[in-house]
């Protein structure tokens, strides 16, 4: 599931529980379920500038960087990324939690390209095994964009991801810049309140995210079995300002 914000600019504050008639996590996928259509709308027309302008082409430079030949995609969303490196011969598996997602990534897949897997599966499932049987060990490079929203579910994922990746495989994380995302609020791990600023008036319902500052990523890799390689922050052309934040890890 892509991150509901498309922009730092549209974060502020932290987030009361007693908000929420369920917990975080299951508003997440709830607002998720609601909006299919009009993010699906929202992706292919390029209607989100800060993808269009850097975050997009920043996730796919350091794809290819890695040069893999099998990639996994968690929250793979309406499924852009294996698209677009189906196209360049890799053959992806895309995962993610909505149905509703995963038909339209199965619906886009390019024609004539390698062709694509996708599965419905929430980070629940694959920490509990869901994976592993069939992808074990089978992926040259796992990438998250913009898809670590939650807070308790992360660990687990993390730890399952670690045993889905071959001898030197990679993830690639990217999320919003921490200290751009920020804002007024305190520079602490929290939740924070979710808006659809920017969009249309189709979207419903937006969830709220886990924020987590740069050094929680960092201890959050390392709890969980992954070494940080590699930090990038993907700059905005026009303000200079760091439009993400592009972890680089390996399984230890």
């Amino acid at each position: 599931m892509p991150l509901i914000t498309p922009s730092a600019a549209s974060e502020t504050g932290r987030l009361p529980f007693t908000t929420f008639m369920t917990t975080p996590d299951e508003h997440i996928l709830r607002t998720w379920h609601a909006n299919v259509v009009p993010w699906t709308r929202a992706v292919r027309a390029g209607e989100i500038a800060s993808r269009v302008v850097v975050t997009n082409a920043a996730i796919l430079e350091a794809i290819r960087g890695c040069a893999p030949r099998r990639l996994l995609d968690i929250g793979c969303g309406e499924g852009w990324i294996c698209h677009a490196m189906a196209r360049e011969g890799v053959s992806c598996v895309g995962v993610d939690a909505i149905p509703g997602l995963i038909a339209e990534a199965r619906r886009d897949h390019p024609a004539g390209a390698v062709p694509g897997t996708y599965i419905e599966a929430t980070y629940a499932d694959i920490a509990d095994g869901a994976l592993a049987a069939s992808y074990g060990s089978a992926f040259d490079v796992i990438v998250i964009n913009f898809a670590l929203l939650g807070e308790a579910s992360v660990g687990p994922l993390l730890q399952a991801l670690a045993a889905l990746r071959k001898p030197e495989g990679v993830l690639l994380i990217q999320t919003l810049h921490p200290v751009r995302a920020s804002l007024d609020a305190p520079y602490m791990d929290g939740w924070r309140e979710g808006s659809w600023s920017g969009f249309s008036a189709d979207f419903t319902d937006p969830a709220p995210w886990y924020f987590r500052t740069i050094g929680s990523w960092v201890a959050l890799l390392h709890a969980n079995g992954w070494s940080l390689e590699g930090l990038r922050e993907p700059l905005h052309p026009q303000t200079g300002q760091p439009a993400s934040l592009l972890l680089e890890a390996r399984a230890r």
